[in-house]
C-alpha cells in the first residue's frame, strides 16, 4: 500500500515539476518565472519529503529545511528585485500601484502605512498658511 502511495505521490509531483519548468522557460514575465522557480522548489521538497517517507529514513530532514529556507529567501530576494522591472524599451519603471510611504499613524490616527494619501472624509487638507483646504 505504501508504495502504491509512494508511486501516485512521485507521478503528481513529477507533473508539477514538468508544469514548473515549462512556465519557467516560457515567462512571460519575471514574477511568473519567480512563483513557477517557487513551485519547482517546493515539489522538490515534496519529492524528498515521499522519499523519505517511502524509506523510512529520518537524516533527509535537515536537507528538506536547508531546501525550503534556500527556496523562500530566494523568492523573497526576486519579488524584492522584480518591483523595478524593465520595459518594453529597455529603461527600468517603477511597478505601478500604490506604496506605503511611512509606517507611522496617518493623519487620522489609524495606524495605517501609506494613510496619509488620503485624508479622513470631511477633513480636507491643510495648507501652508494653516488653513483647511475642501
Amino acid at each position: 500500500m505504501m508504495v502504491a502511495v509512494g508511486v501516485v505521490a512521485t507521478a503528481l509531483l513529477a507533473v508539477g515539476a514538468l508544469l514548473a519548468v515549462v512556465r519557467i522557460e516560457r515567462g512571460p514575465t519575471m514574477l511568473d518565472r519567480t512563483v513557477a522557480f517557487d513551485v519547482l522548489t517546493t515539489v522538490l521538497v515534496g519529492a524528498i519529503a515521499v522519499e523519505a517517507a517511502i524509506s523510512r529514513r529520518t537524516e533527509s530532514v535537515p536537507i528538506l529545511v536547508v531546501l525550503s529556507l534556500v527556496g523562500f529567501i530566494g523568492s523573497v530576494t526576486i519579488a524584492r528585485f522584480a518591483a523595478v522591472e524593465p520595459d518594453k524599451n529597455g529603461s527600468a519603471t517603477q511597478r505601478s500601484g500604490p506604496r506605503p510611504t511611512s509606517v507611522g499613524p496617518g493623519p487620522n490616527g489609524s495606524g495605517v502605512a501609506g494613510s496619509e494619501s488620503e485624508p479622513a472624509p470631511g477633513t480636507g487638507t491643510a495648507n501652508a498658511t494653516g488653513g483647511k483646504e475642501s
